[in-house]
């Protein structure tokens, strides 16, 4: 069941065009800087890891509206809820596919922005660790937020509004990571494991609710 609902989310992700609206707007992003920066490319390098974790925070919440709301409004939550389907498992599964449909994308598109803000290449890899450690916690964090704003009206705005205060711990130790050392890079990965495992049992309670 858990399989299913995560290749579900993942097949409509990818149709629906949303994994490619996230990598544009995530590159979209980090092209604007240099230009509100300058063509200093000491300043450029210095704070380019920075700009990518800004720039992929902003990328993620182009797809917090889309990841429960649609499930709401055509009644399979509580078709799972018939067949004895827990909505908190029904969130972790969506955590997981949300992370698959935008973690390593945002990954690869790094690639490409680290090249655009000259960083080296162990700044890239220090990026790419700290993504690949962070991007869950992000993912957790959007599915409870889309989980809390639906049926919400102006959803996309109130969920920047309560998505990017929660989520600022996980850029103040992502883009700290850097440079940082392994001390930053643990503050990191606790961040992000606290928001996994407390984000399936917070969208699973506001789906409910929404369901009574």
């Amino acid at each position: 069941m858990i399989a299913a609902l995560i290749l579900r989310d993942l097949r409509r992700a990818w149709a629906g065009g949303g994994v490619t609206l996230v990598v544009a707007f995530f590159l979209l992003v980090a092209i604007l800087f240099p230009f509100a920066i300058g063509p200093d490319a000491a300043l450029l390098a210095r704070v380019g890891g920075g700009v990518i974790w800004a720039a992929a925070l902003l990328a993620a919440l182009l797809p917090v509206e889309r990841l429960v709301a649609p499930d709401a409004e055509a009644g399979m939550f509580d078709q799972l809820a018939v067949r004895g389907v827990s909505m908190a498992t029904v969130s972790a599964a969506k955590v997981v596919a949300h992370w698959l449909s935008f973690g390593p994308p945002l990954m690869l598109a790094s690639i490409v922005a680290a090249g655009l803000l000259g960083l080296s290449l162990d700044t890239l890899l220090a990026v790419e660790l700290g993504l690949l450690i962070g991007t869950p916690g992000l993912a957790a964090l959007a599915v409870a937020t889309s989980a809390l704003v639906t049926g919400v009206r102006g959803a996309s705005a109130v969920a920047g509004l309560v998505m990017l205060p929660l989520a600022v711990p996980l850029l103040i130790f992502g883009a700290g990571s850097i440079e940082g050392g392994a001390g930053a890079v643990k503050l990191l990965a606790a961040v992000s494991l606290v928001l996994m495992a407390g984000a399936p049992f917070v969208a699973g309670a506001a789906i409910r609710a929404g369901m009574d």
